[in-house]
């Protein structure tokens, strides 16, 4: 007779070699995606890498692939809201911790604030909040013995964290004294507030489409702003968002597609355009008409401006080239020059640039754009356009820029910007008749959609 063959719990081999029964206990749910958000904030604070390039070595190594998409999305949360909140919470921190931490505990700090993110801004559950970042802290050789100063200080902010977090000013300790003295002297104190202000909440998603901006509005549920852009809340993968795998549309912040609005007409005319990868502005070039020469100096930034364009089914002729000395015989009826800057108007999008970047980051910069604009200026044709943008907030990097060009180059002249010839506001437009956003500009009805990059662009002409 067959026997029938009983149901067995796993067994584990033993240092003899006989099979033992598996009494080891499953990790806690939520363990891994906040593992790797630790992780993340370690690289970003500690080791100084970007968001983006942390983002996209761990899902290369398999730690975050390997995560389902809601718990991605929960450990990607977890960091922005602690790069965005890292002043509350090293504010709050600091008044429950007596003594301040040695610098060789591991990766203590990051469990800290990532477990005070969850208390204090992300209504995540205490107790689990509480019994991870102490299971945390326990798997970090380093970390281990403060495991009672964590569960201490966790549930004391449990407890208090709330009621200090009312009375924190939220927009100066959010923004480092370099930054709020910079934007205090360029915009003034009210305005500085309103672009700290704007910098603590998730920005929406902006499409540029291909056509039929009204159609796939209503398609993805979003709503047309005054450009032409479609903007939607969306928090899940833009790959699974209808019309992607078509290359119906491209990811562009309004702000950033302003700058090739300005141009008007554009078929026909030859266009260069600097510093292009990942290549939203290309894009936008090839649907007007124009032929377009696109150049950058990093491989990995041009291999991502093909996929993209391939997806979008759009080609040019695309150059690997350090866009300071490149130069051709043939010469273009538009420049475009989307120049590297500091990035501090895209800080709503990358909290982390708050932490990374500082004042000399600024005179680098200035440095390198000097040299790119003194070689762009050469590419453009005789009565052909220069236009220089980035999306930086200071003014070394944006309007003093354009006076020292044209300073310098007597067969220049400024064309100046007028809020209709791209559908947008007068206060866009500065007195020098240049483009100029803020993140807080751009209010729109639902709440969660308003705000916009801040960005800086510039157009001028040379003479023929």
């Amino acid at each position: 007779m067959a026997h029938r063959q009983r149901n067995r719990v796993p067994k584990r081999p033993t240092k003899n070699g006989k099979r033992a029964q598996d009494s080891r206990p499953r990790p806690p749910a939520g363990l891994a995606s906040r593992n790797v958000a630790v992780h993340l904030l370690g690289t970003v604070l500690v080791d100084r890498t970007t968001l983006d390039v942390a983002l996209d070595k761990v899902s290369k190594t398999g730690s975050f692939a390997d995560l389902s998409g809601r718990d991605r999305a929960f450990a990607r949360m977890i960091v922005m809201t602690t790069l965005r909140r890292l002043g509350q919470i090293d504010d709050i921190l600091g008044q429950f911790i007596a003594r301040s931490l040695p610098k060789e505990c591991g990766r203590l700090r990051e469990i800290l604030r990532a477990a005070a993110a969850q208390l204090l801004f992300l209504d995540t559950p205490s107790h689990a909040v509480i019994d991870i970042a102490v299971r945390q802290v326990q798997g970090d050789r380093r970390a281990r013995r403060f495991d009672k100063l964590t569960n201490a200080v966790l549930r004391r902010m449990v407890r208090e964290g709330s009621q200090i977090r009312e009375r924190q000013d939220a927009t100066r300790l959010n923004t480092p004294d370099w930054l709020w003295e910079r934007w205090q002297a360029s915009y003034g104190a009210d305005a500085t507030r309103e672009i700290a202000a704007a910098h603590l909440n998730e920005p929406a998603l902006d499409l540029t489409v291909k056509s039929d901006p009204a159609g796939w509005a209503e398609r993805l549920g979003g709503l047309i702003l005054p450009s032409g852009t479609v903007r939607l809340q969306h928090r899940g993968r833009i790959e699974e968002l209808e019309g992607y795998d078509a290359g119906a549309w491209w990811v562009q912040d309004i702000a950033a597609a302003l700058p090739v609005r300005l141009l008007g007409e554009l078929e026909g005319l030859r266009v260069a355009d600097l510093c292009a990868a990942p290549g939203g502005k290309t894009a936008q070039l090839l649907c007007a008409g124009a032929e377009v020469v696109t150049v950058d100096s990093s491989a990995m930034r041009i291999e991502r401006l093909r996929e993209n364009l391939a997806r979008l089914e759009l080609s040019c002729e695309v150059i690997e080239a350090d866009a300071a000395e490149w130069r051709t015989a043939d010469l273009f009826d538009v420049v475009i020059l989307d120049a590297p800057c500091t990035a501090t108007g895209t800080i709503r999008r990358h909290p982390d640039i708050v932490w990374l970047k500082s004042e000399d980051d600024v005179a680098r910069s200035v440095d390198l754009q000097k040299r790119l604009l003194d070689n762009a200026i050469e590419l453009v044709r005789p009565g052909g356009r220069l236009v220089y943008c980035t999306c930086s907030l200071e003014a070394e990097e944006c309007s003093q820029q354009i006076v020292r060009l044209l300073d310098a180059h007597n067969e220049l002249e400024r064309v100046a910007i007028r809020a209709g010839d791209f559908g947008g506001e007068e206060a866009w437009v500065n007195g020098l008749g240049e483009l100029r956003t803020l993140p807080f500009q751009l209010p729109v009805r639902e709440g969660r959609l308003s705000g916009m990059d801040g960005f800086f662009a510039a157009v001028v002409r040379r003479r023929a």
